[in-house]
């Protein structure tokens, strides 16, 4: 009598324990699952991720941080002297076809000066396109030699949004305000919820753009910003050989200015 009433009581507490345990291994799997959104390297600070979440509009929520456009630097920002007028054109030759960009002064006066100095300096000569995401942006700016990347990397005041990222616009990336430095998107897409948070387009591409929507996506966001700093060049030949590149880019063209006056 007992082992006929014992035998079912046994069972039936195995049962509950698997059950249990099952329970217990489902719910430590699924705490360990994250949901993987494209995005650049992780890096903004907790207070960064705040602010840029706060900052988007109600009909943009599903834009997250990590998705964003943005460069870090170490250096105090930097005032710097730009024409508020005029015109230029810088043709860029790269492995994926030429195309040129036509930069107004006026749309974001700090950020086209600082552009018209790094292309005169051929600081995008050799620049790899480390990040291409299809649909939202291209990314580069980041110099091969980075001595020569060092010297640049001084942060620029805001500009105003006065031009929409639309597509085939260039703007400067940007980890918050007075961030920008040397890297550079381009637009695939419609991204006006960009111009909420402080994107301020200087200029457009108007011949080639086939050529920067072909440009080799196959490593999406792999490559790392820190190791690119650190190392350049190397680091992208040896990782990522199959990435597209400037090859250079040159001011071809350019109209009158109006005399520079301090950025505000």
């Amino acid at each position: 009598m007992f082992a006929i009433c014992g035998g079912p009581f046994v069972m039936r507490r195995d049962s509950l324990l698997l059950m249990f345990s099952l329970l217990v291994l489902s719910a430590v799997c699924g705490c360990g699952e994250t949901e993987q959104t494209p995005g650049l390297p992780r890096g903004l600070g907790e207070y960064e991720q705040t602010r840029r979440t706060q900052d988007l509009p109600p009909a943009k929520q599903e834009m997250k941080p990590e998705d964003l456009p943005y460069n870090l630097g170490p250096n105090p920002n930097e005032k710097i002297s730009a024409p508020q007028t005029g015109t230029f054109k810088v043709k860029f030759e790269t492995t994926a076809g030429d195309f040129v960009v036509e930069v107004h002064r006026e749309w974001a006066p700090l950020g086209a000066q600082r552009f018209y100095e790094l292309v005169q300096d051929r600081f995008y000569d050799e620049c790899r396109f480390f990040r291409v995401v299809p649909g939202f942006v291209v990314q580069f700016g980041i110099n091969g030699t980075p001595e020569k990347h060092r010297k640049w990397d001084r942060k620029i005041s805001d500009d105003k949004v006065l031009q929409s990222n639309r597509r085939g616009t260039l703007c400067f990336a940007t980890s918050g305000p007075d961030t920008r430095t040397t890297q550079l998107f381009v637009n695939f897409g419609e991204n006006t919820n960009l111009d909420g948070l402080g994107f301020s387009v200087f200029g457009e591409v108007i011949e080639g753009f086939h050529n920067v929507e072909g440009i080799n996506p196959q490593y999406g966001e792999q490559p790392q910003q820190n190791l690119i700093e650190q190392q350049g060049n190397s680091y992208l030949e040896r990782a990522f050989p199959e990435l597209d590149y400037i090859k250079r880019a040159v001011v071809i063209s350019e109209s009158e200015k109006a005399e520079a006056t301090d950025g505000k």
